[in-house]
């Protein structure tokens, strides 16, 4: 199974802003997308379903529509992997230790908010994936996506990946 995972993608209507090609190429390949919010409009969303289920959280700029259309947090199952989404996990120092109590069911957390990659070990086998953003890199050095694998029996491939 091929996950493409995004975060923090900012697109506004009207300001001619999409996603990068490296993205779509990615996208007509996966089963599905996680968006760990920051999506900002809803046609967003329906586009990335164009090309696979799309899961997503609510970040602190989407719109209201996207407020009444998808949850704070999300736990869902994919190909036997189980899988948290938030989009603000908070403060660096105590992230993981904060993520397993919360989540303490998940093999992944998948978040955002700082733009800022991290796939990383957590607690108790618990792994930390935040793709960064494909969009705005901010202090970053390359704007970034994330890919997950996930083959029978639960086994997962993560990567955060560099699209510029």
């Amino acid at each position: 199974m091929h996950v493409v995972v995004l975060s923090d993608t900012h697109i506004r209507p009207g300001r001619n802003r999409r996603l990068p090609d490296a993205v779509y190429d990615e996208l007509v390949r996966a089963d599905a997308v996680l968006h760990a919010g920051d999506v900002v409009t809803p046609e967003l969303l329906d586009e990335l379903g164009g090309f696979a289920p799309v899961h997503a959280v609510l970040g602190n700029n989407d719109d209201a529509v996207l407020a009444a259309r998808l949850p704070e947090t999300l736990a869902i199952d994919l190909g036997g992997v189980a899988i948290a989404m938030i989009h603000d996990s908070g403060p660096t120092a105590g992230r993981a230790a904060r993520m397993h109590r919360r989540f303490p069911a998940a093999d992944i957390v998948v978040f955002g908010h700082s733009h800022a990659p991290v796939d990383e070990a957590g607690v108790d086998g618990q792994w930390l994936f935040n793709p960064g953003s494909p969009t705005e890199r901010r202090w970053q050095p390359v704007h970034t996506i994330g890919l997950l694998t996930i083959e029978g029996g639960g086994n997962v491939a993560h990567r955060v990946v560099p699209i510029d």
